[in-house]
């Protein structure tokens, strides 16, 4: 079974931080992979958090209300810069949001209006999505936004020069659809940007696609060439594609050892975190899940698929969206955990991942033999059900976690949306 995990990285003999290609060429299968290395250690290098992190000692408090349906959010220099998926983009100066209270849309100024992106639309999950801003905001200027274009309807990456007002095509032609449109960007600690691509609702005939740009994670310089060191998928695999086997790919961040780690929605449930592999194939949409489903596939009956390090199981849904993998020494239970932002379940996730098959007590276990076994993850339920909706949750320089709701979407099932909807909330050591 094509499953490089721990194990399969000390079997071939990983001293360094790269493994070899071959570690990682997909046996012969009727499912496509690539071949890739990877550039992260075959054994962590950060330690993993100890304890339980509902023992940490916080207030959440609305930083920010009434807000139309925000999406995502990042830190850059000494601004804050947050895409609302009916609009564009608007910035707080990050000091006013760590210490003001009920914000209003009109304390924060518009950067990008919904106006400025070409061919801009907004068909159900659609519209404007992520944003990213250059790593060396604000020199220069530069923001990277996903957003849902009607032009043969497709999603589309652009750069926006703030300074000149420019707007360029970073990657185009990303599958669309009312569902399924992925949209989470990332710059992570290579410098290259990470897309995060739904399958948009086609399934296999996207995701098992090594041509397409849908069902995948795609990984391209800030230009949007190939990122150097990229997979190869063989004759006909878009070199810009990192990972495929996807369904709605919505949360991406990277371990201290630059690990990226996503989080995407399953069918019926079925949702998952995994830790990427070059090249991998991530089963969308045949396999999903262990030995005896009925419905789909297991991990383990094809040798090119590389199985999640947690799947929720038929029974529950996280519905996870953005995440973040926290760092900060602020609020000191939580360091190096990943923070995984849930919409229909209404609950943040914090999930402990150990190399050494340990987690701490209290919380859900994922160590079933079929997982990957890169890690074992443990994850206990935050603010289940206080906020509504959570599409995304970042992590300060403040050392604060930030939560965006998405109450106003009609998505939502209980008591939401509250007058106050949507919010930013702020959650800080008390």
């Amino acid at each position: 079974m094509h499953r490089p995990t721990r194990r399969t990285l000390l079997a071939c003999g990983v001293a360094g931080l790269t493994a070899t290609a071959g570690c990682f060429a997909g046996e012969a299968d009727e499912y496509p992979t690539g071949e890739g290395e990877t550039t992260w250690p075959a054994t962590p290098t950060w330690r993993a958090a100890e304890g339980s992190p509902l023992d940490a000692e916080v207030t959440a408090t609305t930083a920010v209300e009434n807000l139309s349906i925000p999406w995502d959010l990042t830190f850059a220099g000494d601004e804050v810069l947050f895409t609302e998926r009916t609009g564009g983009v608007r910035r707080f100066d990050a000091e006013t949001l760590a210490t003001e209270t009920g914000l209003q849309p009109d304390d924060a100024t518009t950067v990008l209006s919904a106006g400025d992106l070409p061919d801009r639309t907004g068909p159900g999950e659609g519209g404007t999505l992520g944003i990213a801003a250059h790593p060396g905001y604000p020199d220069p200027r530069v923001l990277f936004v996903y957003y849902t274009a009607d032009d043969a309807l497709r999603n589309r990456v652009v750069r926006y020069d703030v300074d000149t007002d420019e707007v360029s095509v970073v990657v185009d032609g990303i599958p669309a659809n009312d569902w399924h449109n992925g949209g989470r960007i990332e710059v992570g600690p290579d410098g290259h940007l990470w897309i995060l691509a739904g399958d948009a609702q086609d399934g296999a005939e996207v995701a098992q696609d090594p041509d397409s740009l849908g069902g995948a994670v795609l990984r391209v310089t800030l230009d949007g060439d190939p990122a150097p060191g990229n997979p190869d998928f063989g004759a006909g695999g878009d070199p810009r594609t990192y990972t495929l086997g996807h369904r709605n790919p919505q949360g991406i961040d990277f371990t201290p050892d630059g690990e990226p780690l996503v989080a995407e929605h399953g069918p019926l449930n079925r949702d998952e975190v995994s830790a990427l592999r070059p090249g991998g194939n991530y089963g969308w949409n045949v396999a999903r899940g262990g030995p005896g489903g009925v419905q789909y596939n297991a991990y383990g009956e094809s040798e090119a698929f590389t199985p999640p390090i947690l799947n929720t199981g038929a029974d529950t849904t996280w519905a996870p969206s953005g995440s973040t993998f926290y760092t900060g020494e602020a609020i000191p239970e939580w360091h190096n955990r990943l923070f995984v932002a849930g919409l229909r379940s209404q609950t943040l996730y914090c999930v402990t991942l150990n190399a050494d098959g340990s987690g701490p007590d209290g919380g859900r276990r994922f160590d079933a033999d079929w997982l990957d076994d890169r890690y074992t993850a443990t994850a206990h339920r935050l603010y289940e059900g206080e906020y509504g909706r959570l599409r995304h949750v970042e992590e300060g320089p403040d050392g604060a976690l930030y939560l965006l709701t998405s109450n106003r979407d009609g998505r939502t099932l209980t008591d939401f949306p509250v007058d106050s909807d949507d919010r930013i909330v702020r959650i800080e050591p008390t």
